[in-house]
């Protein structure tokens, strides 16, 4: 256990306590967090602010709402459904389509329209939420992924996540859906970290329940050496989220719509730091360097530009 700690602090590896000490308690104000904790703000901040985020149907508010799900969900075959406070995926139905006046799972299964109602209500209630507080449904456009990851996902939508400090990107990796994690991108849950280089947008190497892998577990795909499409537009996009909010310490989640383009998912203002193991290399160095530098770049370009050139040597 010594000889592991000692590894990774020899990787520049960062943990929770450092993470929450010197860099979430220093940059994030307590009274943003509502801003990115509730993803219904965070969506209209979004909008307010001409960031691509994905188009809001509907949102179902309180029990009595939920009868005015037909109406919401009539011209579209397909959407999602996911709780306005909810963490790792939880609560959240990607419908993909209707079989015979049922809902069609992701996953395949069928819902009848008064168990997809009834979902709706258990969000409501705050099953799903942060400190299980009454919450609120929204219902979204379903994101149709860039066919890039055809070969590298199962059935859920890729994301990637980038780590963005005093607003200038630190590290970014992609979470590629697996049967284990019943195609939701999230690591806890057993979908692939790819990480990715910030200067080409190139994958790098990968991890799937903290072990190296080459291939997708489900599609025997080769991870590694996938050029992720708008890599420059996405990586500005994640330093634009930071005066979006103004969260000195952040994670951008972005989704790649093959029509849309880049489209900001989620924000979080404690991210994990599974990411370093995604990459294979800490943020130590990067964090350091940053909270040194005297001035920032004002321009959201600029700042990704500069996160480019800053990390180009390492790798």
């Amino acid at each position: 256990m010594f000889l592991t700690w000692l590894n990774l602090r020899h990787a520049g590896v960062i943990g929770m306590n450092r993470r929450n000490a010197d860099f979430i308690l220093r940059y994030n104000e307590r009274s943003l967090y509502p801003l990115v904790d509730d993803k219904l703000r965070t969506k209209q901040l979004a909008i307010a602010a001409g960031i691509a985020v994905p188009q809001l149907y509907g949102v179902i508010e309180i029990e009595h709402d939920i009868a005015n799900i037909p109406n919401i969900v009539r011209d579209y075959k397909d959407f999602v459904i996911k709780p306005a406070h909810g963490s790792g995926g939880n609560g959240i139905a990607v419908i993909i389509g209707r079989i015979n006046e049922r809902f069609q799972y992701n996953n395949g299964s069928l819902l009848t329209e008064e168990e997809l109602e009834y979902h709706i209500s258990n969000i409501l209630s705050g099953m799903y939420s942060l400190g299980g507080q009454p919450d609120q449904a929204l219902i979204e456009y379903r994101v149709k992924f860039d066919p890039l990851f055809e070969s590298v996902s199962y059935r859920g939508v890729p994301d990637i996540r980038t780590i963005v400090f005093r607003g200038i990107p630190v590290a970014s990796m992609v979470r590629l859906p697996t049967r284990l994690s019943d195609g939701k991108a999230n690591l806890h849950q057993g979908a692939v970290g790819a990480g990715i280089d910030l200067n080409s947008g190139m994958t790098t190497r990968a991890v799937w329940q903290n072990r190296p892998i080459d291939i997708h577990p489900d599609t025997g795909s080769v991870i590694s050496g996938l050029a992720i499409p708008h890599w420059n537009k996405l990586l500005t996009l994640a330093a634009q989220c930071y005066e979006l909010v103004g969260l000195g310490y952040l994670g951008v989640d972005v989704v790649l719509d093959h029509e849309l383009g880049p489209l900001v998912l989620e924000l979080n203002a404690r991210p994990g730091l599974s990411i370093q193991i995604a990459n294979g290399k800490g943020m130590e160095k990067r964090l350091e360097y940053i909270d040194h530098l005297n001035k920032i770049p004002e321009k959201a370009q600029d700042r990704a530009a500069l996160a480019q050139s800053l990390f180009k040597a390492e790798n």
